[in-house]
């Protein structure tokens, strides 16, 4: 064999050794870049600083209200707690039956390792359900691109305000 055909299947066998290294540890580097967020909305409609307003009221009783959100997340379920960032979006009443929302927001997160990106959350919320789901579709910075999917639950609701907990599990 040629000395110029040994170089070039030692470049080939390196090649194909880097290229393995790579495939290799690729799974592990996606696996590893998935985040489990977890946090708490205060949804206020009332008293002196309203986080949410009703811009729309629909015809007939609830279906149709429209409510845009600019709710303060926090590290607690304490208003008074650490702030993380900001839901900002809107929901509908989107049934003429039974309390069921469809939520669009941003989740903008202002403190701790991914402060200045955002999640993009969209979905049903059966407000009756004890744990709902909704659909990350979207996000910016360290979470561009992302899916994912959110479970939340009512903490306490002193009617119209709410607090929510969420968890938000996302795959970059």
């Amino acid at each position: 064999m040629s000395s110029l055909a040994m170089a070039s299947g030692g470049r080939l066998c390196s090649m194909l050794l880097a290229l393995l290294a790579v495939l290799a540890a690729w799974p592990a580097a996606v696996a590893g870049a998935s985040a489990h967020l977890h946090f708490y909305m205060h949804d206020v409609l009332t008293g002196p600083a309203p986080t949410a307003v009703q811009v729309l009221d629909g015809p007939r009783g609830h279906f149709g209200d429209t409510i845009v959100i600019d709710d303060a997340l926090t590290a607690t379920s304490s208003a008074a707690s650490a702030g993380v960032g900001r839901a900002q979006g809107r929901y509908v009443w989107a049934s003429k039956g039974n309390p069921e929302l469809l939520v669009t927001m941003e989740v903008l997160l202002t403190s701790g390792p991914y402060a200045g990106s955002s999640v993009t959350v969209v979905g049903r919320d059966d407000i009756g359900a004890a744990v709902r789901e909704l659909s990350v579709v979207g996000g910016t910075g360290q979470f561009r691109m992302a899916t994912g999917y959110v479970l939340w639950k009512t903490v306490r609701l002193d009617h119209p305000n709410a607090v929510l907990e969420l968890d938000v599990f996302v795959n970059p």
